[in-house]
């Protein structure tokens, strides 16, 4: 298998624009919960901080953790936004989401008024679909598979 078939299958996606108000809406939270571990930015605490939350829940080195979290998030939120790469970009974000409701969000139940895991598993929910369908018509992945075939 070359180069051109593995990005023919990564970029493949159906050709209907049901994925656009998942993807935007998706990209824009994941893209905003990466900035606040990333830059502090909408009242987060940044990587420093939120490194010393991590570790102080289990997950070391906290630093590396929030770097790695926050760029997943961040990062993945912007290529959802543009379409691109979305079927390994959502695989990636429903991994980060799990290892979430594992680890903070499990033990206080499902609602988010006790910072249960309903947000986040509504989140693996919508990376799963993603990952299935492709990004849609209306995507950088439609298009980049146009010029592959």
């Amino acid at each position: 298998m070359n180069i051109k078939s593995i990005a023919l299958i990564i970029t493949k996606t159906e050709q209907s624009i049901s994925a656009l108000p998942l993807r935007f809406i998706a990209g824009i939270i994941f893209m905003a919960h990466g900035a606040q571990k990333l830059f502090a930015w909408f009242g987060g605490y940044g990587l420093e901080g939120t490194g010393q939350w991590m570790e102080s829940i289990g997950l070391t080195p906290g630093y590396l953790m929030a770097l790695m979290a926050g760029s997943v998030e961040f990062f993945g939120g912007i290529l959802l936004i543009v379409g691109l790469l979305t079927r390994p970009t959502s695989f990636v974000l429903a991994i980060t989401m799990l290892v979430a409701i594992v680890t903070a969000h499990l033990d206080n139940g499902l609602f988010m008024a006790n910072n249960g895991y309903e947000f986040a598993l509504t989140l693996v929910a919508i990376s799963i679909s993603l990952m299935f369908s492709g990004a849609g018509k209306l995507s950088l992945d439609s298009a980049v598979a146009q010029r592959l075939t």
